[in-house]
Order: C-alpha cells, then sequence, then structure tokens
C-alpha cells in the first residue's frame, strides 16, 4: 500500500506513527502541501479533496481522512477496541481532535512553524490560543484519571491526539501546566517501536 503525506503534518505523522506500531509495510509517498502537490491532476485523480493524508491500497482504492484511514490501518489489532462502546469512546475522542483540538493547536502551529509568524496572520495565531487550551484542559482532566484516553489501555485514540498535542508548543501552547499530559506524551513515547516526527 501507498501512504500519501506530509510527515511535518500531525495528520500525516499519526498513520507514519501506527504503521511504525504495529510494522505495517507501506510506501511514504511524500507531498509537499505548500508546493500544492495536492492540486496536481495526478494527485486530484485520487482526492478530489486536495488533502493529504491519503491512503493507496494495492488494488487502486484510496482512503482520506487521517482517522479513517488510522482505524481501517488498526483494525484487528489492540489499538482499535472491539466493544462497541470502547469503539465510540474511540470514535468520541478522534471527533474532538478533529473539531476541538485540531482547528486551534493545528492551526497555530501551521501558522508559526509552517509560514514562520507573518504578521497578517498574527492576530488569527493569537485568537487560536484560547480554544487550544480549552481542549488540553479536557485532556489534562482524562488523563489525570488514566494512563490513556480510552480504557486505561493504549489505542488509536491516544495516537490521534498525540499527533499535534505532542508539537503544540510549536504552536505557543505552553505545555508546563499540563503534567498529566506530559506524563502521557513520555509513556507513549516509550512504547517499542515509537518513531519520532522528522524535525524538518
Amino acid at each position: 500500500m501507498k501512504l500519501y503525506g506530509d510527515l511535518m503534518s500531525g495528520n500525516c505523522y499519526k498513520l507514519k506513527l501506527l504503521c511504525d506500531l504495529l510494522q505495517l509495510e507501506h510506501e511514504w509517498i511524500h507531498v509537499d502541501i505548500l508546493r500544492e502537490e495536492t492540486r496536481t491532476p495526478a494527485f486530484l485523480r485520487l482526492n478530489p479533496n486536495a488533502k493529504v493524508p491519503l491512503l493507496e491500497l494495492d488494488d487502486g482504492r484510496t482512503l482520506s481522512e487521517s482517522n479513517a484511514i488510522l482505524n481501517y490501518l488498526a483494525s484487528g489489532s489492540a489499538l482499535l477496541p472491539q466493544d462497541r462502546f470502547s469503539l465510540a469512546k474511540v470514535l468520541q475522542w478522534q471527533f474532538f481532535e478533529q473539531y476541538s483540538h485540531e482547528p486551534y493547536i493545528a492551526v497555530a502551529r501551521f501558522i508559526g512553524r509552517y509560514l514562520g509568524l507573518p504578521e497578517e496572520r498574527r492576530a488569527e495565531y493569537h485568537s487560536k490560543q484560547p480554544g487550544g487550551h480549552r481542549a488540553l484542559r479536557v485532556m489534562e482532566q482524562q488523563l489525570q484519571d488514566t494512563d490513556y484516553l480510552v480504557d486505561n489501555r493504549f489505542s488509536v485514540a491516544d495516537i490521534s491526539l498525540y499527533a499535534y498535542t505532542h508539537v503544540a508548543p510549536e504552536g505557543g501552547f505552553d505545555l508546563s501546566d499540563y503534567p498529566a499530559i506530559r506524563a502521557w506524551l513520555a509513556r507513549i513515547e516509550a512504547i517499542p517501536g515509537y518513531q519520532p516526527m522528522p524535525t524538518n
């Protein structure tokens, strides 16, 4: 199978991390989003939505949206619960990641890390801080009670939220006030097979 993405993107990195942890064979194809490589005719044939990550299976079928790909790849493993309620809790955290976490933390990081915090986007960058801290407080509250987000076991819910949380400081989010989150990050980074996000 082929995975198209940019490893500096948390939504792409989460898939690379899963593949490393589960030792899934794949071909990683780098797509430069700043050079608009998702808008080429060849890429648009694979994903008309012009976004990465994208999974292309051996039979030519494709799948987009990072958490959909994550759950597909984790299916049958211990990282995706079989119990209906536990699975729903995983999905709950993944929806939280996409709607309450990523729009603030990932966007602020993009403006700061990718774009270099240009003056014309400085106000937007600062406007993302309150929402990002709200999301971090929700995670902190859960992780004060449990080592992982669902059933106190490491799952794709943790991978989904780890991806952008561990680089949140690049978006201006100081994690020093979130000791439970910092301990959770350290636990994930100690899991056998863990590979860090590239630095450039």
